[in-house]
């Protein structure tokens, strides 16, 4: 894994781009001597983001299983929206 800094990217974006975008490369990017964020291939976002689906399932799952433990039952979600006032 390379690591850059800002006026580095700056520098020299388009092969940086070049380098996540067709090699699969993964770039940190630092800002005073920070890791702060990462250059990341469509791919790689797309598996962290099926990753992020999948834990919140799991999650969600598991929420339900103690709502029905407890004789609770879930809302709708318009109902939500409305007790939270987001409507």
């Amino acid at each position: 894994m390379t690591h850059l800094t800002a006026s580095q990217l700056r520098d020299d974006v388009a092969t940086a781009i070049d380098r996540v975008a067709l090699v699969g490369e993964r770039i940190v990017l630092r800002r005073n001597r920070k890791d702060v964020a990462a250059l990341v291939s469509m791919e790689d976002l797309a598996l962290l983001e099926r990753i992020e689906d999948r834990l919140d399932y799991e999650e969600a799952e598991k929420v339900l299983a103690e709502m029905q433990a407890n004789g609770e039952k879930p809302i709708a979600w318009d109902e939500a929206k409305k007790q939270l006032r987001l409507t």
